[in-house]
């Protein structure tokens, strides 16, 4: 591979215009980074990718006519239907039983905006246990374990970065990987994409020796699936069904069988869950159709009208709000995963770039945004999959949504309404196992315990009166 060739291919030799100062060493790593970012993507197509995705950026998206709601085919609620909750959880569980189910954690932020150096997924939000993210989410799938009675570990693949794969590695050795065996926990890493200064013409640098990268966005998951060959261990598994979350949701139903058997009952090659929009015009993503095709739109693509307008039920007609919890089919990862890293489109960031200015030779930390960040999204592959091969599951978001996106004392998604969420949880399925809980009181049960409010019995009649209580077992 020529790579000075190829990046003055694309009009980048400005890349170069530092290699008289840099030794032997240097040379042979500023061309071995180079290399391997246009091993990814050619010079030649990031830079028409970042035009395309200026061009995306520029449109005015309000297309109302061209959208609307999900048709009943393919959409469900379980709120208040216990029955067909019941029915789709034992199709789910029995998947689970046959070691046909995997779970994909999106765990590549760093907790930076909650004042931690360390990956997200380490992060303990105040809980009286003192528990992390990652351990709340590895007991619920022991606990799953422990339900089905499978023999099959439920497989955990986490999804990491660069800056956080070494620290979430030692995190699971440092607490012997939450009782679950390592031989079922998979670290891998996304990818990243180079940045480009604010005209989308010209790569930056982060060093001497390489560019500026960042994560490729949660749509990087698909590159990441493919660059680290999880298909084949899929096979090697017997793996059918996947079940995909992100580290910040507290709240997630890791490897849900009710999710799960949802998508097996109606044959869904791809299914998302959503909450209900809190109000018609709360800032969310929702889950809808384009044109006949399934996606996301964002709330500013839809008028105030639409926002606002009711279907026959007084429910607000758009009203799936995107939480990022899917289920794939593996028939449909073996069908379509090398076309979706070939052509998911890439989307823009503008933001304040640190970068390394080689005419000047001197690192450069700007105070307004200068550049431009690629990333991808997860869910610009929904259009791809038919709609009758398509669902979308709505669930109560106090059971099921919580995230953490922001630091503490913020106005919400910070780690108070998170803990709060959490311990309203654990008590409202105490109050509903009979025990009585005084005003105020709020209980941590763990997910050892209880995954959705089941073994409980035993706390029938028993009075909780004061807060700080952790009922928890089998520790590990």
């Amino acid at each position: 591979m020529d790579v000075k060739k190829l990046f003055e291919e694309a009009g980048q030799l400005q890349v170069f215009d530092h290699w008289d100062s840099l030794n032997v060493e240097e040379r042979e790593s500023l061309l071995r980074n180079l290399g391997s970012v246009a091993g990814r993507t050619s010079p030649v197509e990031l830079i028409e990718r970042c035009r395309e995705a200026l061009l995306i950026s520029e449109v005015n998206g309000n297309v109302g006519t061209q959208i609307e709601p999900l048709p009943a085919t393919s959409y469900q609620t379980v709120i208040g239907n216990e029955k067909v909750r019941k029915c789709y959880w034992d199709l789910g569980l029995e998947a689970i039983v046959k070691g046909e189910v995997a779970v994909i954690l999106m765990a590549g932020g760093q907790g930076t905006r909650l004042g931690s150096s360390e990956p997200k997924g380490c992060y303990d939000i105040g809980l009286p246990s003192g528990k992390s993210l990652f351990q709340i989410q590895a007991e619920k799938i022991l606990r799953l374990q422990d339900l089905s009675g499978t023999e099959h570990a439920i497989p955990w693949y986490v999804m990491t970065s660069v800056p956080t794969r070494a620290a979430s590695e030692r995190f699971f050795e440092k607490n012997k990987f939450f009782g679950l065996k390592p031989s079922q926990v998979t670290f891998f890493n996304q990818g990243t994409l180079p940045a480009f200064d604010l005209t989308g013409k010209k790569l930056l640098m982060g060093s001497p020796t390489e560019l500026v990268a960042s994560p490729d966005g949660n749509g990087g998951l698909y590159r990441a699936m493919k660059d680290n060959d999880l298909l084949s261990d899929f096979a090697a598994k017997g793996i059918k069904h996947v079940y995909m979350y992100c580290v910040d949701n507290v709240l997630s139903k890791v490897a849900d069988p009710t999710f799960i058997g949802f998508a097996i009952k109606h044959k869904f090659e791809l299914a998302t869950k959503a909450v209900r929009k809190r109000d018609a015009h709360e800032s969310v993503g929702l889950i809808a159709t384009k044109q006949g095709k399934p996606c996301v739109i964002e709330y500013s693509e839809i008028s105030k009208e639409l926002a606002e307008a009711q279907d026959a039920n007084g429910l607000l007609k758009f009203r799936a709000a995107n939480i990022v919890n899917h289920y794939y089919s593996v028939e449909l990862l073996q069908r379509e995963l090398d076309n979706w890293c070939a052509n998911l489109p890439y989307h823009v960031a503008r933001k304040k770039i640190p970068f390394y200015d080689n005419k000047t030779q001197q690192f450069c930390k700007p105070t307004s945004p200068n550049g431009i960040k690629l990333e991808q999204f997860i869910f610009d592959v929904f259009p791809t999959v038919p709609l009758d091969k398509f669902g979308c599951l709505e669930v109560e978001r106090a059971e099921e949504f919580a995230p953490l996106k922001n630091g503490i004392g913020s106005s919400n998604d910070n780690p108070e309404t998170s803990r709060a969420a959490y311990l309203s949880l654990g008590t409202s399925w105490l109050k509903a196992a009979g025990a009585k809980i005084a005003s105020g009181v709020e209980v941590e049960v763990s997910g050892r315990v209880s995954y959705s409010g089941e073994n409980l019995c035993q706390y029938s009649g028993k009075t909780f009166d004061k807060s700080g209580i952790v009922i928890e077992e089998n520790p590990f």
